[in-house]
């Protein structure tokens, strides 16, 4: 399919879709936009009071994420306050293990935990790609969602990294540093290597299952890959990645769905992270976002990199931040301005209008100074 040539010349791989508003996408292809889309990270999310209300009718995040008119609902609450150039399904990483058999449960102020761990040979080698069908609320939320959006903005699906996945599922919870996975990765690189192929072969079918049901782009969230080591993230974490990206579909109509990769603290890997096979690579706060650019060239587009904590300073903190991130990046294709991680839930509301505006309104100017220097 890659190469294929539609009517008119147009390739498949680069056909558009048909949305109001592609900027987000044809930034993903390295393409000229007008302006510096935005979108952010947790757009949906506690920070929102509708978000709240419609939290607390579910009764629970999981019946949240599993009910997918109230997923819907939650995606597009951000895109009524702010012109985001992008959707997100709302969802959760860890579907993909609560559909292994792990028992995912939410407990208070506590965040995920698992009813069972896979920390031994015997359990990881019981696991199995889950039969998708147990994930049919995450598609049937994103065919939804499509609906909702009428062409609006391009949809963003997305899955957890292999190894991020495996932290989880080895360690039954979260953790500051996965001290217990990482232990297996230099004691038993066998098991660890044998949880993430499962892992990888699962998040490929999970996407591919939400490419066919609509999404416009995925985005894979390494969040705990930055914890390894340079030949233990290689082997754990890139690879499985890399793995994963080869195994993507086109789209029902034939369009390559571009694919994000973010290792959150992954920075000093950035050459290796570009040449994975991902249209685009997501950069956490740490990383000099003019320098990453001149490392990696046009090979592929980037993502980031404003400090989340910076949404919760005052409005004109904000705006001076978010214009430093839009002029380390320059008017060169390929920016996607996003934060370096998730937005915190104490982030005032009205400091995500100051950034969104901000973004596009500076990106604007620096195309036109650049158009007057030319």
């Amino acid at each position: 399919m890659r190469g294929a040539r539609l009517a008119g010349g147009v390739s498949r791989r680069y056909a558009p879709a048909m949305l109001e508003n592609d900027v987000f996408l044809r930034a993903l292809r390295r393409e000229p936009t007008p302006y510096t889309p935005v979108w952010l990270m947790r757009q949906a999310g506690r920070y929102l009071p509708e978000y709240n209300a419609t939290r607390a009718k579910a009764g629970s995040f999981l019946a949240l994420a599993k009910t997918p008119s109230l997923a819907t609902e939650v995606t597009l609450q951000p895109l009524e306050r702010f012109p985001l150039d992008a959707a997100i399904l709302f969802s959760d990483i860890l579907t993909i293990p609560d559909a292994m058999g792990l028992g995912l449960h939410f407990a208070g102020g506590e965040g995920p935990r698992f009813e069972r761990t896979t920390a031994d040979e015997n359990s990881i080698a019981a696991l199995k790609v889950p039969d998708m069908s147990a994930l049919r609320y995450v598609f049937d939320a994103v065919r939804e969602i499509k609906r909702a959006l009428k062409g609006r903005v391009p949809l963003i699906g997305f899955a957890g990294s292999p190894f991020t996945l495996a932290c989880y599922m080895i360690e039954g919870a979260g953790s500051p540093d996965f001290a217990s996975v990482r232990r297996m990765a230099h004691g038993r690189p066998d098991l660890l290597q044998r949880l993430v192929a499962v892992n990888a072969r699962a998040v490929a079918a999970y996407l591919n299952e939400q490419i066919e049901a609509g999404v416009d782009a995925v985005m894979i969230f390494d969040t705990w890959g930055g914890l390894l080591t340079t030949d233990a993230y290689h082997a754990f974490s890139l690879d499985s990645m890399r793995t994963v990206l080869a195994a993507l579909r086109p789209g029902p109509d034939g369009r390559e769905i571009p694919a994000i990769v973010f290792t959150k603290g992954g920075g000093q890997w950035l050459d290796a992270i570009a040449a994975c096979g991902a249209a685009c690579v997501g950069l956490d706060w740490t990383v000099d976002l003019a320098a990453a650019r001149r490392r990696v060239g046009d090979r592929v587009a980037l993502q980031g990199n404003l400090d989340p904590l910076v949404l919760l300073a005052d409005a004109e903190a904000v705006a001076r931040e978010t214009m430093a991130v839009v002029r380390a990046a320059g008017a060169a294709p390929g920016h996607i301005f996003n934060l370096g991680h998730g937005i915190v839930p104490a982030t005032p509301p009205d400091n995500v209008a100051v950034l969104v505006d901000t973004v596009h309104r500076e990106s604007r100017a620096v195309r036109a100074e650049t158009r007057g220097v030319l």
